[in-house]
């Protein structure tokens, strides 16, 4: 890893209609659409699944770093996450985002310490953390047949 601060720049270009082209350097360009809930067309990412989406992608990075260091084995992560925006003092924000994990291990894991480690990357979920809502884990632990 670098030395911290990083620093993360996006690049955008929008029309006074339509969607949103979403830039970074040697990426492919992301196409963003206000969600259906706020009129749009429902066919693209939205700001909102976006956010929902790094809060997952961050817990799933998050995890492989924790089990690798703690020498987890394991073979599959299913994950999906929930985020609930709502109207706080007059500003519609986030208030909370559940993540559900399903975690398969081999017959011979500790599924105690499997579990101990998924609580862990959500605790340590840079992404999360960085958001005011509250941050919940739903987490199973699935042994290989």
């Amino acid at each position: 890893m670098q030395d911290l601060p990083h620093r993360y720049e996006v690049n955008a270009t929008a029309e006074p209609d339509g969607n949103v082209v979403l830039k970074i350097d040697d990426v492919p360009q992301l196409i963003s659409a206000p969600a259906a809930k706020f009129g749009g067309p429902g066919d693209q990412w939205s700001p909102e699944a976006l956010l929902v989406g790094a809060v997952l992608d961050s817990f799933i990075f998050t995890f492989r770093n924790i089990s690798r260091t703690s020498k987890l084995e394991w073979s599959n992560l299913e994950t999906s996450a929930q985020g609930v925006l709502e109207r706080v003092d007059k500003v519609n924000r986030f208030t909370s985002f559940t993540i559900r994990a399903a975690l398969t291990v081999s017959p011979d894991t500790d599924t105690s310490r499997a579990r101990q480690l998924l609580v862990k990357a959500e605790a340590a979920c840079m992404i999360a953390r960085s958001l005011l809502a509250d941050i919940q884990l739903e987490a199973d632990i699935i042994v290989e047949s």
